[in-house]
């Protein structure tokens, strides 16, 4: 049975379609890919998933749980996590702070902190900055601590939108390794991103074009 599941899914702002007649599925341990230009609907299809734009019509499911009717904190509550591409810091706290908050799920303190403390290993920047204000880290430092923020919430599903913005080649290479370690370790992933990067290692691949989903390949 996929882990995720969506059916048909339509969403509107006002009279203007973002999302048309959208379906696709996530099985355990995969990862999938939803390449487009910019505002096609990319972003707007993973919202609905996590309830923070309502659907028109259209079925999501979740561990064969309907996500319709339920409330975003509820959503990730069940292991859903998310990196938005806005990122969403708190720019006052510091680099720990803010990874403390993105495990407010977990009732294990101790994982909590070996959590953030494989995080800090996977990204020694971050490590050597625990202290220091996200308004002191350079862009592409932000947009790391964000990706890492969402792995410390410990979901079975990580929505990543465009997590390669703002990164150097070295950095994609980086990020591709650890989200491919983590996609073994069995958490599935669906990154949304304008451009395909031929060093991440996914199972499907998908594309929107005016809020149309269409399947582009296997690998």
């Amino acid at each position: 049975m996929p882990l995720l599941v969506v059916n048909r899914v339509n969403v509107s702002f006002g009279p203007v379609p973002k999302v048309i007649d959208a379906s696709f599925q996530v099985e355990e341990g995969e990862s999938v890919l939803i390449n487009g230009k910019s505002g096609v609907g990319k972003t707007s299809l993973i919202l609905a998933i996590l309830g923070v734009v309502p659907i028109q019509s259209g079925d999501i499911y979740y561990r064969r749980r309907a996500l319709s009717g339920l409330r975003p904190h509820e959503i990730i509550r069940l292991g859903i996590g998310f990196c938005p591409e806005k990122r969403s810091l708190f720019s006052r706290m510091s680099v720990k702070e803010n990874m403390e908050l993105g495990g407010y799920t977990q009732r294990d303190r101790w994982q909590l902190r070996r959590d953030i403390a494989e995080m800090c290993e996977l990204f020694p920047s971050l490590g050597a900055r625990m202290h220091s204000r996200v308004t002191e880290l350079a862009g592409e430092e932000q947009q790391i601590l964000a990706i890492a923020r969402a792995f410390v919430s410990r979901p079975r599903l990580l929505l990543l939108d465009e997590p390669w913005k703002c990164l150097s080649q070295s950095r994609v290479h980086q990020l591709a390794e650890v989200i491919s370690s983590f996609t073994r370790r069995g958490i599935s992933n669906v990154i949304v991103a304008q451009h395909d990067h031929s060093l991440f290692s996914k199972s499907r691949a998908w594309v929107m074009e005016q809020g149309h989903l269409r399947q582009s390949e296997i690998i």
